[in-house]
């Protein structure tokens, strides 16, 4: 993806959704409506394009806008992240503009045609990608169940709009409730021969993983912020950089440079060391901001969104984590 990827979009209202997370609406400057999404998308946008380091670049799951045509997204402040929620938080006012590129979705939804039920988890932001899908299960009268595990009342976003969906939807409130045994709470929601989504914190994801592969007719689809050891809710996961790096081999561009990159580098760092910019936001090999095609060569893939099949079309890669299995890559940059 490159900046020639990314339209300029309006926002249109910046709205306190809880404490400490914030919803943008955005839309089209010249009025027409911004297509509609599948429900699991997400977008990437551009931030602090004039920072001193060049631009953030980082991804927001869709929520259901209640203005048509346009798009709505929420930002969890983390005073421990990489700065890009907080800058939105800072700086994003009514009236500004942002680029922000096209939808892509890594995490689909479908609502089962055998009757089989949906059970939803969520983890605070993690509500984001499910509230879609929620939408999605309840227009086609599905069996459906979602279960918002949340610190506090204050900090569960769209508090207001999933309450209105009850019974369907239980908010668990750990500060008033104090821990739930997810298990327990998933056996109660018929999860053990369900479809189950779960996005949220590492922790949480690690335990509904035990859960479904004690459970054999559970199947299971997640979203994940960040690689890495489960993390207690609230926390970052840990980044787990990846040593094993090896030899070092010759990356090419489309218009001729070429670059070595060190047995101890990435090729997104080796990229930027000479020069040559190349949008990216996770560097783990999970957001898919810094897919890049490839025209010759073979990659090393070590990426964890990548399917077998484009594995093995070897004609696409990510560059921050992903390396070569020969001497040579040729990539479209």
């Amino acid at each position: 993806m490159t900046y020639a990827d990314y339209q300029p979009l309006v926002v249109g209202d910046v709205r306190d959704e809880a404490a400490g997370v914030v919803a943008l609406t955005l839309h089209r400057a010249d009025g027409e409506a911004l297509p509609g999404f599948e429900p699991g998308a997400h977008v990437d946008v551009l931030l602090d394009e004039e920072g001193a380091d060049g631009p953030m670049v980082r991804q927001y799951s869709l929520c259901p806008s209640p203005r048509e045509g346009a798009w709505r997204v929420a930002v969890l402040r983390e005073s421990d992240g990489r700065g890009g929620s907080a800058w939105v938080h800072d700086h994003v006012r009514t009236g500004d503009t942002l680029r922000v590129a096209t939808t892509r979705n890594t995490f689909p939804f479908a609502p089962c045609d055998d009757g089989q039920r949906h059970v939803f988890v969520a983890g605070g932001i993690g509500i984001t990608p499910l509230l879609a899908m929620v939408e999605a299960a309840a227009a086609a009268e599905a069996d459906w169940t979602l279960l918002y595990l949340v610190s506090s009342r204050e900090r569960a976003a769209f508090a207001d709009e999933l309450t209105a969906l009850a019974p369907r939807v239980k908010i668990h409130d750990r500060a008033l409730a104090g821990p739930l045994h997810l298990a327990d709470a998933l056996d109660e929601l018929g999860a053990a021969d369900a479809r189950v989504y779960a996005c949220g914190p590492a922790r949480m994801l690690a335990a509904v993983e035990d859960y479904a592969a004690d459970h054999p007719s559970c199947t299971l689809a997640l979203e994940r912020f960040a690689t890495g050891a489960p993390a207690a809710p609230g926390e970052a996961a840990e980044v787990v950089e990846d040593t094993e790096t090896g030899r070092s081999f010759t990356v090419e561009t489309a218009d001729g440079a070429e670059v070595v990159v060190g047995g101890d580098e990435t090729i997104l760092a080796a990229l930027r060391r000479s020069g040559i910019a190349a949008l990216s936001s996770c560097e783990e090999g999970i957001c898919g901001t810094c897919e890049t095609p490839v025209l010759e060569g073979v990659p090393d893939h070590r990426d964890q969104l990548l399917s077998e099949d484009e594995r093995e079309a070897n004609d696409t890669m990510m560059i921050c984590v992903s390396r070569c299995m020969g001497e040579r890559l040729v990539l479209d940059l």
